[in-house]
């Protein structure tokens, strides 16, 4: 969802307002409340029914890095971003790289939302899927080139409606499981470990989609121009983010797993937790759900693909890749209007080419090494570089690699080769433009 600065500027500096619970409410509405219900099906079949562990298991990943996001925010307080921390402690090529990866993020964001739309607009009028694409592809293209943006407040009067819904939801979920009658112990322990269905391959490959939920926190970072005390705020705002999004999260998959139990068959498995809300509260909770997800996404995908365009611009004004197409502006709306029809384009060939899961585990891929090189960027500045032998500046950010890499390494073979694949063009792209910087002054 679009999000503006909640700061105020004066002349050319940006007046330190936020506080604290400013940054963590301003994350919560990024990361939406609604966050782990469009993943919740896809995750259910691949972890074989342990949505709930694999949410944990990514919020110790989340907030092992997110610590390692505070810390890199009090060294560089105007860059916040993992491009900018990777570039400053191991070089340009390194740091190109993790924004390349960034780049394969923000072009899948919007792809995966346009997805989901489509999917859930089935379910209320039953058209092909392909007209729904075409549909919410152009819709997201047509109002961001018009230059339709949601504003803050309404972005945190959604963010408040939409936890209405899930707290009404949770209520009918409670009172659907207890009117289904007594139960032993282990029905409430299933969603967390079944030993008839458990895999620890499954629920780390599960895992790696499940992290899903959480992006988005590390924009935090980007408002460190605008804090009070951003050298502890930063790092106590993000960490706060990541551990309600995750209890908050554990909760709503925690219940839906109880129940619809049986993981192996949903009526579409994109949007399962529509129909897992259906169960337990009717048609009506099934079309608010469905609809507040809805919703939620189309919020999601109009901002995700400007970020793309504006991201994009910045990258082509700098001459990183082709300027005349990628850094063209449309000087009436100043909107980088190239982009947004690139971006769009993309998002519909993909919605056509690929499946959600899919979608979802490239994100992860660029993601998870982003933060990664985040990790290791915080491990190289302080306890080598400046030589801190705290042993949290060797534990944290170590053990956030190693949890993050391996993440990474559970993703599905075919979302590795396709992000390895986009590495690699990335990576020979660089190097060509390199290589012509530096021939090109020679030359007469």
């Amino acid at each position: 969802m679009s999000t503006t600065n909640i700061g105020e500027t004066t002349g050319s500096r940006l007046r330190r307002s936020l506080t604290v619970w400013d940054l963590v409410f301003y994350g919560l509405i990024v990361i939406q409340p609604t966050a782990p219900m469009p993943i919740f099906g896809v995750v259910s079949k691949v972890a074989r029914g342990h949505v709930v562990t694999t949410i944990l298991i990514a919020m110790v990943a989340m907030l092992l890095t997110a610590v390692s996001y505070g810390r890199m925010a009090r060294v560089y307080p105007s860059a916040g971003s993992a491009y900018a921390y990777v570039r400053a402690e191991f070089g340009n090529f390194a740091g190109y790289l993790t924004g390349w990866g960034i780049v394969m993020d923000y072009l899948l964001n919007p792809l995966i939302c346009t997805i989901w739309c489509s999917k859930a607009a089935s379910n209320i009028l039953p058209i092909p899927y392909v007209i729904w694409a075409v549909f919410f592809a152009l819709l997201f293209t047509t109002l961001n080139l018009r230059g339709i943006e949601t504003s803050a407040k309404i972005n945190r009067w959604l963010a408040i409606a939409m936890s209405a819904v899930v707290i009404y939801m949770l209520i009918c979920m409670v009172r659907y499981l207890f009117g289904t009658g007594p139960t032993g112990p282990d029905f409430f322990t299933k969603p967390f470990y079944n030993p008839a269905t458990f895999s620890v391959s499954a629920v780390f490959t599960g895992t790696s989609i499940a992290a899903l939920t959480y992006i988005g926190f590390d924009s935090i970072s980007t408002l460190s121009e605008e804090v009070v005390n951003p050298q502890k705020n930063i790092l106590r705002a993000t960490v706060l983010t990541c551990l309600a999004t995750g209890l908050f999260s554990a909760i709503e998959v925690y219940t839906g797993q109880l129940v619809w139990a049986d993981f192996t068959h949903y009526p579409d498995l994109d949007t399962a937790y529509s129909f897992v809300a259906g169960r337990a509260g009717g048609q009506i909770l099934f079309h608010l759900v469905n609809g507040t997800l809805l919703v939620a996404t189309i919020g999601s995908g109009m901002g995700s693909q400007l970020g793309a365009a504006r991201l994009l611009y910045g990258m082509g004004r700098d001459n990183a890749i082709p300027s005349r197409f990628f850094g063209h502006l449309d000087r009436k709306k100043n909107i980088p209007s190239y982009n947004v029809m690139f971006s769009g384009a993309v998002a519909l060939i993909g919605a056509l080419a690929i499946s959600y899961q899919l979608g979802a585990e490239l994100l992860n891929f660029g993601a998870f090494l982003a933060f990664t090189g985040v990790n290791l960027s915080t491990f190289m500045h302080y306890f080598v570089r400046k030589k801190n032998r705290h042993w949290s500046y060797f534990v944290l950010p170590l053990a956030g690699c190693v949890v993050c890499l391996y993440i990474w390494f559970s993703l599905r073979w075919q979302a590795k080769l396709l992000g390895f694949t986009w590495l690699c063009i990335g990576a020979a792209y660089g190097l060509i433009r390199r290589r012509n910087a530096v021939v090109r002054p020679s030359t007469p």
